[in-house]
């Protein structure tokens, strides 16, 4: 049985100059012809899905209107089984939360939000091209817990290109004085066919090592001091707040992911959508495949990728999976430790966690 769905809405009020995800501006045209692409593909993937967790994903889920959104939770429900639903999570941008749009959602069973805030300062907000300002965020929150949101996550970026160290502090501080939930804590990355990795090329911005290394440095000391917990690399959590849907993805289990560019893991077998909106809408509206990739995932690819996210958790790996020379060389120097059997990286480790685990697998 299939206890996670992902569903991907690659709709977004603006493109981001430094997002990777598939995404693409807004258009009214389209929207209704995907909606009813992704309900028919719903009904491809029902059989044997009963989902425990769900997470509206993008793109900006919440570009969609409240009616479409509407339309496209109650079109799942008659679908897909969601009597086992413990956490439905969507994403939302800051400039798209109302107290209507919260409302509805809540009535329709999501129980977690995830906010990009990425910055509380207006100028790196900016710079990372956000529609966004950082007292619209304040605000966003406060709607979100007026209406009753229990479970909030907020989403930030460091390494960006100007921050200080001073300002990446205050952004830190500045959430936790809110009280969410849950904080994501993300180092921007260039990834290419995005703004950001063309005017990297360009020599214009880039990541800086030591820079970004004392931002994450500094990211865990102050969550921990006031009371979030690290359990994956860039995710920190209040006690009992951690991520379901992400753990899932972390410890290996199989999900069913709709709309495109989503992946599905199932039986033995990783497939992907096609990273298309018209085309993705058009295969599946005439009944043909809709994927673009199909791999068969062999048992070394699977130990490969559980050493990898399994490292990066709170959770850390078995012993018996990892080279016992190489582990016991991180041990040694200080990048890794072991207790009760499992495997886990040290601070020191956490800003290697990659190259660690490239070594490892």
């Amino acid at each position: 049985m299939v206890s996670h769905l992902y569903v991907h809405i690659p709709f977004c009020p603006k493109v981001c100059p430094y997002c990777s995800f598939y995404k693409e501006a807004s258009d009214r045209n389209k929207t209704q012809a995907f909606l009813d692409a992704v309900l028919a593909e719903a009904e491809y993937e029902s059989e044997g899905l009963r989902p425990r967790t769900i997470f509206f994903g993008g793109g900006t889920p919440t570009a969609l209107s409240t009616s479409q959104l509407k339309f496209l939770i109650t079109g799942l429900q008659s679908r897909v089984d969601f009597s086992a639903v413990e956490e439905f999570t969507i994403e939302m941008n800051p400039a798209t939360v109302s107290h209507e749009k919260a409302e509805v959602l809540l009535s329709l069973g999501v129980n977690r939000v995830s906010m990009g805030v990425q910055s509380w300062d207006e100028e790196l907000l900016k710079t990372l091209g956000r529609v966004h300002s950082g007292v619209q965020a304040a605000r966003s929150y406060a709607i979100l817990r007026e209406v009753g949101v229990q479970n909030v996550n907020l989403d930030l970026i460091f390494g960006i290109p100007g921050q200080t160290h001073t300002q990446w502090v205050e952004s830190l501080r500045r959430t936790v004085e809110l009280s969410p939930d849950h904080i994501s804590a993300y180092c921007l990355t260039y990834e290419e066919d995005t703004e950001f990795f063309e005017r990297f090329q360009r020599g214009e911005m880039g990541p800086q090592e030591d820079r970004d290394a004392d931002f994450f440095e500094t990211a865990m000391s102050e969550l921990e001091v006031a009371g979030y917990a690290q359990y994956e690399i860039s995710n920190y959590a209040l006690p009992g707040r951690e991520c379901l849907h992400n753990l899932g993805y972390w410890r290996g289990s199989d999900y069913a992911g709709l709309g495109p560019s989503a992946f599905s893991t199932r039986s033995g077998w990783r497939r992907r959508n096609v990273a298309d909106t018209a085309e993705y809408t058009l295969r599946l509206l005439e009944a043909r495949d809709r994927f673009d990739f199909v791999e068969r995932i062999d048992e070394a690819t699977r130990r490969a990728e559980l050493i990898a996210f399994s490292l990066r958790t709170k959770d850390g790996v078995p012993e018996q999976m990892l080279p016992q020379n190489q582990a016991a060389a991180l041990i040694q120097n200080g990048l890794a430790t072991h207790s009760e059997g499992r495997f886990f990286l040290t601070r020191e480790g956490k800003l290697l966690a990659d190259g660690i685990a490239a070594e490892l697998i």
